[in-house]
């Protein structure tokens, strides 16, 4: 079994008892030291309020400058053999990491290429990169007892409210700074278990999906008029396709002087800070305290509680980052009365599971509500249910792919009152033409049936004759390697 290395200062190895006992020693410092700090206010008698997340960190690294350095002097006296001024600064580094970053977790944390980190346990950690599967890589603490002191760390450090990692809490989730997503479980486990994805395309425009394959310029088209249109959207797919990276895509293209308001677990979208619009209003969910009042976590706010508080900020459009439980309900509702233009993601294995994906999570609810109310919202809110899909051939020499395969426009109740699906890009099947030539299939999204509402997206500028291509407007087929394809993509009419 392959191990990988981590790639840190000069491959020093550094003594991780001395590391954590010196990041206690900087942390109780640092604690009487901000405690203790006189007031700037002079004669005014205003207290100069909480030192922030910089100030800390510049006056924390100072603490671990001087504490390293009389290590390093009591080491030489006690070893007669002084620690090189590289060992120092590894050292320094790695109590940094401790203190105010994610320990031995930084590392894999700072490698761009890492998506996914996955942890069973302080000794059995995996990685996978891009294109790549998952390999196994050095633990990140001495024992599970650290790896959870490094959670409950983080939790702290946290800027989302109460979150934390106990018996009374045993799951935490939260964001980690450059937008990865941390979700941990512990005393309901046997061991601490924790995953860490990231998302790798961050400022995305659909533009740059484009040239990543996700969608092709006609997709691309098609889905900036249904924005600028002001239709409301669904992106479903599995964990880890995409559906985070087109929906900020796709929001990319709402005009910039609409007032926007986003609804999440953890911020992921990141609407408020790419800069794109003038106006948005961000919203996190709140997770309890561990205490229960009245059958619910002391201090919990969910995506559903916030959704009434978001309608009375004048928003033009609402977001919710990912749609899990009961509030899909006030979700739906909000795309039934609201000016239209409104955007989710649900999790759904395929297409034409939404609808009962949907009706599942409506039941939830409450008592009052049924398979046929459920139908109905669903009918009336939704305009479009775009899929994402991801074929993994890393373990055959390949790659990922992730890419649109379907684009379902919700035309009303059909039959038996469940919402009508009708597929305006979909993928082609393979076969032999009229002309008796080998045609290999195509999974990925390509034009179908003309939407009912093409009128409206003609009116804000989309090309209608875009849809007479039967595979669309992809550069070539889609390569896969049970296909016989290569990366650049073969196949197509033999």
């Amino acid at each position: 079994m392959s191990v990988e290395p981590m790639d840190r200062l000069a491959s020093l190895v550094v003594d991780a008892k001395i590391a954590r006992e010196l990041k206690r020693q900087v942390a109780g410092d640092l604690f009487e030291q901000l405690s203790n700090a006189p007031s700037a206010s002079g004669a005014s008698g205003l207290s100069p309020g909480p030192v922030d997340a910089a100030g800390r960190r510049q006056r924390g690294r100072a603490l671990i400058e001087d504490a390293v350095a009389r290590w390093s002097d009591a080491h030489a006296v006690a070893h007669g053999v002084t620690p090189t001024r590289e060992q120092d600064r590894a050292l320094a580094e790695v109590v940094f990491d401790l203190l105010f970053r994610a320990g031995r977790l930084q590392p894999y944390l700072d490698d761009p290429d890492i998506e996914n980190i996955l942890i069973n346990g302080c000794d059995d950690v995996w990685i996978s990169k891009a294109n790549q599967p998952l390999r196994q890589v050095p633990p990140v603490a001495d024992s599970d007892e650290e790896l959870v002191e490094l959670l409950q760390d983080l939790a702290r450090r946290h800027g989302g409210g109460e979150r934390s990692l106990s018996v009374a809490s045993p799951m935490l989730a939260l964001r980690l700074e450059g937008g990865m997503r941390l979700q941990a479980m512990t005393h309901v486990t046997p061991r601490p278990y924790v995953a860490i994805r990231r998302h790798r395309v961050q400022n995305a425009t659909l533009g740059d999906l484009v040239q990543l394959g996700t969608v092709d310029s006609t997709i691309a088209s098609f889905l900036a008029a249904a924005i600028r249109a002001r239709k409301n959207v669904m992106i479903t797919g599995t964990q880890g396709v995409g559906k985070t990276s087109l929906l900020r895509a796709m929001a990319g293209e709402i005009p910039p002087d609409e007032r926007v308001g986003t609804l999440e677990s953890e911020f992921e979208l990141w609407l408020h800070t790419l800069g794109h619009l003038r106006q948005v209003v961000p919203m996190e969910a709140r997770e309890g305290n561990g205490e229960r009042v009245d059958g619910r976590p002391a201090g919990e706010l969910t995506i559903g509680e916030l959704i009434p508080a978001a309608l009375r900020m004048t928003l033009n459009r609402i977001i919710v980052g990912e749609v899990r439980s009961a509030e899909v309900v006030p979700m739906l509702r909000v795309m039934t009365n609201g000016e239209g233009g409104s955007m989710c993601t649900l999790h759904a294995r395929t297409p034409h599971m939404v609808v009962d994906r949907i009706a599942e999570l409506c039941l939830e609810y409450g008592a009052q509500m049924t398979d046929q109310l459920a139908h109905r919202l669903t009918a009336n809110a939704l305009d479009f249910v775009v899929h994402v899909t991801m074929i993994d051939e890393t373990g055959i020499g390949g790659r990922r792919h992730r890419f649109v395969s379907h684009v379902l426009e919700v035309a009303g109740l059909g039959e038996q009152g469940r919402p009508a699906l009708n597929t305006v890009f979909g993928p082609r099947k393979g076969g032999v033409d009229t002309q008796g030539r080998q045609v290999w299939p195509e999974p990925r999204a390509v034009p179908q049936t003309p939407p009912a509402c093409l009128d409206d997206l003609r009116r804000v500028g989309f090309d209608a004759a875009l849809l007479r291509n039967p595979y669309g407007t992809w550069a070539a087929p889609l390569g896969l390697r049970v296909n016989g394809g290569d990366e650049q993509g073969v196949g197509g009419v033999a």
